[in-house]
């Protein structure tokens, strides 16, 4: 009965992402670096990327002209809601910008990994990003 529910507790630990495995050596390459969530390979446009490194993250933001945001009245316990990056030129919900440092601190407390494309399939820059969670259930 107590290896039943070992197994059990285990499993609930275990990242239900579909692009994460919780494997010791992919969180070490999110952090060092990025990988590719497909097969296709990194030359391959349009392809999906993952990352945890704040460099690489900080680079593709900037390159876009976008800047670290959250979004107003999501807010807990004194900690940041919403992660967003605002971009020049888009409308919709208004954004508050925070500083990078209080955006990595958020991304990182969250164990958050960022999902994202360079280019569209067609080779142009691409704005798609979003946040994935290890813990979060592929709906």
């Amino acid at each position: 009965m107590a290896a039943t529910r070992e197994a059990a507790r285990t499993a609930e630990k275990r990242p239900k992402s579909r692009y994460l495995t919780g494997d010791p050596e992919q969180e070490r390459r999110l952090r060092e670096g990025y990988i590719v969530a497909t097969k296709e390979g990194v030359e391959k446009p349009g392809v999906t990327l993952l990352t945890r490194n704040h460099d690489i993250i900080r680079r593709w933001a900037e390159a876009r002209g976008a800047v670290p945001a959250t979004v107003p009245g999501t807010e807990h316990d004194g900690h940041l809601g919403v992660l967003r990056f605002d971009f020049p030129g888009f409308g919709g919900r208004e954004l508050k910008h925070v500083s990078w440092e209080e955006w990595f601190r958020a991304f990182d407390e969250r164990n958050l990994v960022f999902v994202y494309q360079e280019t569209t399939k067609d080779g142009t820059q691409s704005n798609f990003f979003r946040f994935d969670s290890p813990y979060r259930e592929e709906a």
